[in-house]
């Protein structure tokens, strides 16, 4: 694969002179916690379901990861070959990418969410050699479903299963334990030869990653270690974590989230990382408490289930010190439970698969900061909010959000004309915000989630989290519907509370009594069952947005 990553090459010797690009890759970590901490413990993983658990020093971790590297190349897979990777929170996830960066192939990790429709798509744009699936996952067969796929994919040569079995339930032929685990590759005459001849630089890429889909089609996000290293380490200095802090990553490392805060950082660290592949707060508390816990990072509906569950049993997370909350606003109502249950700082950020976090509270902020707002920049990262002209704005006024970050990916692959960065390296973040006097944002919305009734913006965000506050309300989001004379009008779907109820004229009253303008009462009320939304919590508004467009025409009809 030829990697279009313009983005890169502009920006460097800036990036590496202000000290923020350090030029070390996955392996030059790796191989440093072997030299100095081989058998402290690296990684522990959690299959909820089964209850089995797997354990790794780095010694230990270093040793397979050059085992299934060796493998790889037994398939084909060579320097810039794409290796796709569809898998839960697995210690397999881990060890391939670990694998991958031995021998200079790139790990584009998917969503075990996804099926056909996603996975067609992505294996064909990005021309993966390989994929690797689970055979089963919470009742379904990836392996059915890759079959059926193969013979739409031309430059796919492989599918791996993880957990294939043959009729004697033996490791079947395509299975991952059969091609890259039991064999013991690494003891190969060339093995050494093969492990170091196509090292990666620290400016090849090392990952691509799609975007999670909340817009519509996905673009294929391309990053270095250099750009996701520039945001990990500042990111983990500010929140003071270190080689003795123990994380849970229960969030996919499928997306950004778990990939740099549960992969990567633990290893930079040389710290131990405990991977939860069903997310299950019960689990997740004994998690917590049995290996001593100390940071976890996930979206608002993970917090609410721990810090609910904890209250309900009347147990204790002692050791947990930090939640990081991204993905959606945190009502101001769980901040204030979440502080008097769990007894955690509760930290809030904003980031994007183009560049990982970019903005966080820090850890000596009053509360209120965690609930008002976004967070600030974090080292290595320029924010300016612009009208629609590109003048930047005074705090206090809402408009586009722009970075300019150290940790800003490489291009979107094959498509460089939807890179959204200027000459000056600014990238359009697709986001409005608003920006107070101390650089603390607050994202009020998405640029295409605009509502403009009647010439009126309607502050689409501020409407969600009055929402979030009702009683009644556990999800909510606000999204326009077509009209003829007003152009667009708001509709808020909610999902309410067991044994909650919401009506629109309760609605209606509500906004009035907390003095919303009557122009930003949304005019329909919706109540469903469950909102379309990523696997990182994120609700996909443009599901929404066609789901009501479609009513509107059926009721004209």
């Amino acid at each position: 694969m030829d990697f279009d990553a313009v983005l890169l090459a502009p920006r460097r010797a800036a990036a590496v002179a202000q000290g923020y690009w350090l030029d070390r890759t996955i392996n030059d970590e790796l191989d440093q916690a072997v030299a100095t901490c081989p058998d402290r413990p690296a990684l522990t993983a959690v299959r909820v379901e089964t209850g089995e658990v797997t354990r790794f020093t780095y010694a230990e971790m270093a040793r397979l990861a050059d085992r299934i590297a060796v493998g790889l190349t037994r398939l084909g897979v060579g320097k810039n070959d794409i290796v796709a990777l569809q898998l839960p929170n697995w210690w397999q996830f881990t060890l391939t990418y670990l694998a991958c960066s031995r021998i200079g192939a790139v790990l584009n990790p998917m969503m075990h969410i996804f099926r056909e429709r996603e996975l067609s798509f992505m294996l064909q744009h990005g021309e993966a050699k390989v994929v690797i699936v689970p055979k089963v996952f919470r009742g379904f067969d990836f392996e059915a479903m890759l079959d059926g796929l193969k013979p739409q994919l031309p430059a796919l040569q492989h599918v791996v299963v993880v957990g294939a079995v043959d009729a004697d339930g033996q490791p079947a032929a395509h299975s991952f334990e059969a091609l890259l685990t039991v064999p013991e590759w690494e003891k190969s005459p060339d093995a050494q030869a093969v492990l170091t001849r196509n090292r990666p630089s620290a400016d090849d890429i090392t990952q691509l990653i799609y975007t999670s889909g909340t817009t519509g089609e996905p673009k294929g996000v391309m990053h270095s270690a250099n750009t996701v290293f520039s945001n990990i380490v500042p990111y983990a200095r500010r929140l003071q974590l270190g080689a003795g802090d123990t994380v849970l990553m229960a969030s996919p490392m499928a997306h950004q989230t778990g990939f740099m805060y549960g992969l990567l950082m633990p290893i930079i660290l040389k710290s131990h990382v405990v991977l939860q592949d069903i997310w299950d707060a019960k689990k997740g508390i004994e998690l917590i408490n049995a290996e001593q816990v100390a940071f976890t990072m996930a979206s608002t509906p993970f917090l609410t289930d721990l810090t609910n569950t904890v209250q309900a049993a009347h147990t204790s997370v002692p050791s947990l010190k930090t939640f990081l909350c991204a993905g959606a606003p945190i009502p101001t109502a769980l901040v204030e439970q979440a502080r008097a249950v769990l007894g955690v700082k509760i930290v809030s950020a904003w980031g994007m698969s183009e560049n990982g976090a970019v903005t966080t509270t820090r850890l000596d902020d009053p509360d209120e900061r965690a609930f008002n707002t976004d967070g600030c920049p974090l080292p290595g990262v320029e924010l300016k909010v612009v009208d629609v002209e590109g003048r930047e704005l005074p705090p206090g006024q809402a408009g586009k959000l722009m970075v300019r970050a150290c940790s800003n990916f490489g291009g979107y692959l094959k498509r460089p004309q939807l890179n959204g960065t200027d000459a000056d390296g600014w990238f359009d973040t697709g986001d409005l915000a608003r920006m107070d006097d101390h650089g603390y944002i607050r994202i009020t919305g998405r640029s295409k989630d605009v509502i403009i009734r009647g010439g009126e913006n309607i502050p689409v965000i501020e409407i969600e989290n009055l929402l979030y506050r009702h009683p009644a309300v556990a999800l909510a989001s606000v999204v326009p519907y077509p009209d003829e004379r007003m152009g667009e009008r708001a509709c808020a779907v909610v999902v309410t509370k067991p044994g909650q109820a919401l009506t629109f004229d309760e609605m209606v009253a509500y906004m009035k009594a907390q003095k919303v303008a009557m122009q930003y009462i949304p005019e329909k009320l919706l109540v469903q069952e469950s909102l379309p939304s990523t696997a990182s919590g994120k609700i996909q508004k443009f599901k929404l947005r066609e789901m009501l467009a479609e009513m509107t025409r059926q009721v004209q009809a």
